[in-house]
Parts: structure tokens; sequence; C-alpha cells
């Protein structure tokens, strides 16, 4: 029995693509020589790695004493950057496994993309603790191996041991999700294949798909498992992130709502480099019948609508300061909105509150430059936000004789810019070399959401 899609809802492919299109349009980045829009951003992106790398390599040889951190603020730069990361992985999981077990169509377009994203945000992240040790070298000794250890155990009431245990998990599911997504494009790649050398490499990444019934059918299977393991994960790694601060006894930290702000924040975080990724992938890679407006549009909308949760958060988290009656908790946010950080305090509200509410204007949210513009900004205050919990929370404490203010070093904004060097090259070779669409997958709603089987219906 064919099901056809309502003719009100607006098309997800475009151009009166049939199939074998489908094939070459998204193989063809990684089949034909990238144009000059991938190398002007790969160049671009390598400069920021390579200043990543000088940087990195400088703190380890120097030490950490070449951050900006002092006496009282010994978190700052780095750890706010830790969870910005954090936070920007978690749109890819949710945009993967929710929304594959809600069976929602327009997901097949950016899944592939979202999943890599989260893969390269969470290595990034992961770098941030590792330096932060001071001796990286010994990262190892978070995980629990007491036999080799001697002595030497790691202690499980750590916040921070959570967060090896949390991220690894997710970053493993995390890969082998997206890995077995890509298997039946593999395939598809390897079939074309011209040169030998290249016919090797993507018959092994293909694991001998043959695409039969029983292949597909177990694709199907596993992706479920997976999405059904995910899905949790997307809850609980940042619950767990917001722990680090939520079982401390810190004003402005040991609060309740830390769990599900810091989870909306992520998944909204998440959503605005999606669309900052997206936007700049469907120029690049000549992918507009595929990401069309109407993708752009249900991604602004959840921008909204965890936009507006992350907003109730901010305001009741100042509510709940005044309602309890301590004057350091009282304290702590009245100095974060009019101390001397008063200015990072009101570019996160000005970006991740007042923005976004620019969305619910649909000529606005079906707009490219416009979404572009805003999904930056969102990026810029999640960022703000992080820093401003972190740094202004903890640069005035009990004693205002050990009160100081936190300024990054050249080292600081170097490891921070050469990260997104990192995110962007670790991107710009995955769509190289890897199909940015899962083009298997999308043949199957072809019938249903492409334009022309619309008009003809």
């Amino acid at each position: 029995m064919h099901i056809q899609e309502s003719s009100y809802r607006e098309p997800l492919i475009i151009g009166r693509k049939d199939y074998k299109q489908i094939t070459d349009d998204v193989c063809k980045g990684v089949e034909g020589k990238p144009n000059k829009y991938w190398y002007i951003a790969f160049t671009i992106s390598f400069l920021g790695l390579l200043w990543y790398i000088g940087c990195v390599s400088y703190t380890i040889g120097r030490g950490i004493g070449t951050w900006g951190l002092n006496r009282t603020v010994d978190w700052a730069w780095d750890i706010t950057n830790f969870v910005w990361w954090v936070g920007i992985g978690h749109a890819g999981t949710l945009i993967s496994a929710i929304l594959l077990l809600f069976r929602q169509k327009w997901r097949l377009s950016i899944n592939r993309s979202a999943e890599a994203m989260t893969i390269f945000a969470v290595i990034c992240a992961a770098m941030f603790p590792i330096i932060h040790m001071g001796r990286p070298w010994l990262f190892l000794w978070v995980f629990p191996l007491p036999n080799q250890f001697g002595s030497l155990w790691v202690n499980f009431n750590s916040p921070l041991l959570w967060d090896v245990f949390a991220i690894s998990t997710y970053f493993t599911v995390s890969l082998v999700f997206w890995y077995v997504g890509l298997i039946p494009d593999f395939a598809t790649i390897r079939d074309r294949a011209i040169t030998p050398m290249r016919k090797k490499i993507y018959r092994a990444l293909s694991f001998g798909w043959s695409g039969k019934a029983k292949d597909w059918a177990r694709f199907e299977e596993v992706s479920l498992v997976l999405a059904g393991l995910a899905t949790p994960l997307v809850l609980s790694v940042h619950t767990i992130v917001s722990m680090d601060f939520a079982t401390s006894v810190i004003p402005g930290w040991h609060t309740t709502i830390f769990p599900p702000y810091f989870v909306a924040g992520a998944i909204f975080s998440g959503f605005a480099m999606v669309l900052t990724l997206l936007i700049i992938m469907r120029k690049v890679m000549s992918l507009e019948s595929y990401i069309t407006i109407k993708h752009i549009e249900y991604m602004n909308i959840i921008i909204i609508v965890t936009g507006s949760i992350v907003g109730v958060a901010y305001l009741t988290e100042l509510f709940i300061s005044w309602y309890s009656g301590v004057e350091y908790e009282q304290y702590a946010f009245i100095n974060r909105a009019t101390g001397p950080y008063w200015w990072a305090y009101w570019s996160m509200m000005t970006c991740n509150v007042v923005t976004p509410q620019l969305f619910w204007f649909r000529a606005i949210r079906t707009n490219l430059t416009a979404t572009f513009i805003i999904s930056i900004f969102v990026n810029i205050g999640m960022w703000f936000e992080r820093f401003v919990i972190i740094v202004t929370s903890i640069h005035r404490d009990y004693l205002p004789a050990n009160w100081s203010m936190f300024h990054p070093t050249f080292v600081d904004i170097g490891i921070y810019v050469g990260s997104i060097g990192l995110f962007f090259t670790c991107f710009l070779l995955f769509a190289r070399f890897f199909p940015v669409i899962a083009q298997s997958e999308l043949k199957t709603i072809v019938k249903s959401s492409a334009d022309h089987h619309k008009s003809n219906h």
C-alpha cells in the first residue's frame, strides 16, 4: 500500500530528483574534486588547528601557569569551553536517535552531519579536562584500574570522574550509531569506485554489505537498539556535567534546576551549531535540493522551544535566589548582573533569550542569512552562559581579601580558537571522504516527500 504525505506539507526533497540523481549528488562530494569553497574553509580551519597544536604544546611544556587562572578563579576558560563543546555534541544524538524513534522524515537529510558533529565536538570537549589536569600524560589514572596502580584508587565521589564515564559512554554509542548508518553508503561508493585502492578501502569500510533484505532488516534492528540506548544518554551526559557544579556548596552552583536547565541549553546550542554547519555545507557541497528551507525552519522551531526553556530557567534561578533568603546566594546573582562581569551576563541574556524569539516570525525563520546570524549569536550566548556560571560564581568568594578578576591569556584564547579549527578541520575531512547525507535512507521518502511526486498527486 502506498502512503502519500499531505500535499499541504512542503516537500523535503526538491529539484525533481530520482534515485540515481540522489546517488550522484551525494557521491559527487566524495568521488569528485572539492570546489574552491571547500579549499578556502579547510585552509582557514587547518591554520586554526596548527595554532591549537602550538598553544597546547606550549601549555604542556610550561604548565597551566600560562593560563589566566589564579588563587580564586581556578576553574575558568578551559572548563567553560569543555561544557560548551559537550553541549554542542547533544544535537547530533537528538536528531539521530529521538527523531528516529518518532519516525520524523525530515531528519534524514541532516542526521549524518549532526552525528559527525557530535563525534568531533566530544573530541574537542575531552581535550580540555585532560589539559586542565596539568599532567595530561597521567590522564589514564581517572579510569578504575586499581590493580595496576597498587594503593592508588580513583575517587568515585568526584563529579569529574562521573564525566569520564558519561562522556566515554556517550562517545562510544554515538560513534557506533554514526558508523552503522554509514555502512550502506560505503557500499554504494565501493560499487561505484574506479581505482583499486578506493574500492579496497570502501570494501573494508562497508563490512561486506550486499543490500539484501536480511542486511536491511538487521540494519533497522541495530539502528533502533542504538537509538534506544542513545536517547537516555542525551539526558544523562549533560545532567552529569551539570552535577560538577550542582554538588558543590558554592553560591550560584548548588541548585537543583541545573540538570534540566543544562540539558535544554545543550540541545539549544547543539541545534544552533547544526544550523551553522548545514547552512555552510549546503553551499559548499551543493546540497540545496536536500537540505531545504523546510529543514531549516523545523530546526528553528526547536530553537524557539529550547531557547524559551532556557529563558525560563534564567528567571527561575533569579527568583529562587531571592526567595531562598540566603544573602550569599542573592549576592551571587546580583554580582552576575551588576558586577564587573555584567557585560558577559547581559550578552548571555540578549543572545540566548531575546535573539531566538525573532524566529516566531516565519519570514525570519525561513531566511537563511537571518538564521545563520542568529545561530552564531546563540553559539556566542551559550558560551557566555558557561563563562558566567563558572567565573562569576567563584571570582568573589566569602573573603573579600581573596577577590580577583580572571583575564584570559593568549594561550587561553589560542586553545579555544584552535579547538574550533580542530572541529571544522575534522568536519571538512569527513565531508570530503564520507557521504554527508544518508542517501540510502533518504531514498525511502522520495515517493512521499519529493516535490514532483507531491505535484503529481
